[in-house]
């Protein structure tokens, strides 16, 4: 198991991160003995010092207990705060971004080509870059890249750098998108992401690209988002 090293998270958290996320998936059942602290310690490739205190951070939040002379074992379970959906319709998707009125930070803004399928559709002259990250209750949740059609961007600068896209989009008028598709994969957390979303490096995550294109064919928005694992669910109705 690889930590970050460069990230401001302590390296005893990465790894209490990744204990409780094992935890919550079954890997260790309720009632189990956890690994010893020399196990994990060769598997993290850390002191067992570190691991202590991982262990303890986990006991303090009930999750684990230390008995004498028997071990540490999952006494507790782990609370799994999967409030954000992945919606399957447009309607819904502008709907859960104007419900949960995410804090935004943008990292960068500049005008770029966006990295296009050929099975996207027909490129627009030029793009709007802008990577960002949406927080809740001061906890990041989601880091998207999103290249938006210059003059599409032109008509509500202000607008497009403060608040959610999607919304906007719905409300202009004459409705500029026509096509909607996205896909979702499931990945884990590079260097980057793992920094910007607070989770230990190789954590699982939820990638979506969303391509949206106009009357003619152009690719009006693209949006490359990757959202905590921990905190995304899909529902969806299999129609028989």
């Amino acid at each position: 198991m690889i930590l970050d090293a460069e990230s401001h998270i302590p390296k005893y958290a990465q790894i209490a991160e990744t204990l409780r996320q094992r935890i919550a998936r079954g890997v260790w059942p309720h009632g189990s003995r956890l690994p010893g602290n020399e196990m994990l310690a060769a598997e993290f490739s850390v002191s067992r010092v570190t691991i202590r205190q991982a262990v303890e951070l986990l006991t303090r939040e009930g999750i684990l207990e230390a008995q004498q002379g028997r071990g540490t074992f999952i006494t507790g379970g782990v609370s799994q705060d999967r409030w954000l959906r992945v919606e399957t319709t447009l309607t819904d998707l502008a709907k859960v971004y104007r419900t949960t009125s995410p804090k935004i930070i943008n990292i960068s803004e500049s005008r770029c080509e966006a990295p296009l399928r050929p099975e996207d559709g027909v490129p627009a002259a030029n793009y709007v870059f802008m990577r960002r990250v949406h927080s809740r209750k001061r906890q990041p949740y989601c880091v998207i890249s999103i290249y938006l059609d210059e003059t599409i961007f032109r008509k509500a600068p202000k607008r497009f750098r403060s608040e959610t896209v999607i919304p906007i989009l719905m409300e202009m008028p004459g409705h500029p998108i026509a096509t909607a598709r996205q896909r979702l994969t499931i990945g884990t957390a590079d260097l980057e992401v793992s920094r910007l979303l607070r989770i230990p490096l190789n954590s699982p995550v939820a990638e979506v690209r969303r391509v949206f294109t106009d009357r003619t064919g152009t690719v009006i928005y693209l949006g490359e988002v990757t959202y905590r694992g921990d905190f995304i669910s899909i529902d969806m109705d299999l129609r028989p």
